[in-house]
């Protein structure tokens, strides 16, 4: 039998340095404004291992790679707004809504291409039939050869 984790949580890792120093805890910035933010009598109810884990879960805001990672402030009116724009793959599973509207999108995609490329083949044929002096209908034309004779030829 294998050492290796068999779910998840047991391959987790922090990404903070782990002894349960209580001096590192608490200069750490994310511990400190937690504790200010807690009433004074749950302040130091915590063991260290719960604060690691609070710091875990909650103070891990890294910035990730994005491709487009574009933020801001603006003055308007005043008031100062701030503006984040971030694009890039999505590594996380769709779920079954996003799933079903990616699947309507592609299919949309593929429909719309395929109306495009049927349209623009039919229009090469009217051409080159045209081109080549062949009249289907005697009489009648839709004025497309003259049109591209005149402003494209």
């Amino acid at each position: 039998m294998t050492d290796r984790p068999r779910y998840a949580a047991e391959q987790h890792q922090t990404p903070y340095p782990s002894p349960f120093d209580k001096a590192a805890l608490e200069r750490d910035p994310f511990i400190r404004k937690l504790m200010e933010r807690l009433p004074e009598h749950l302040r130091h109810s915590f063991s260290p291992e719960q604060v690691e884990a609070l710091r875990d879960i909650y103070g891990s805001r890294r910035r990730s790679k994005h491709r487009v990672d574009l933020r801001g402030t603006l003055n308007l009116f005043g008031s100062r707004y701030y503006f984040t724009i971030l694009a890039g793959r999505n590594k996380r599973s769709p779920s079954q809504r996003q799933g079903n509207l990616s699947l309507a999108a592609k299919a949309m995609l593929a429909t719309v291409f395929l109306l495009f490329s049927t349209l623009l083949g039919l229009l090469i044929l009217y051409l080159l039939k045209s081109a080549l002096g062949i009249n289907l209908l005697p009489g009648y034309s839709f004025g497309l050869w003259d049109w591209f004779k005149a402003n494209i030829w």
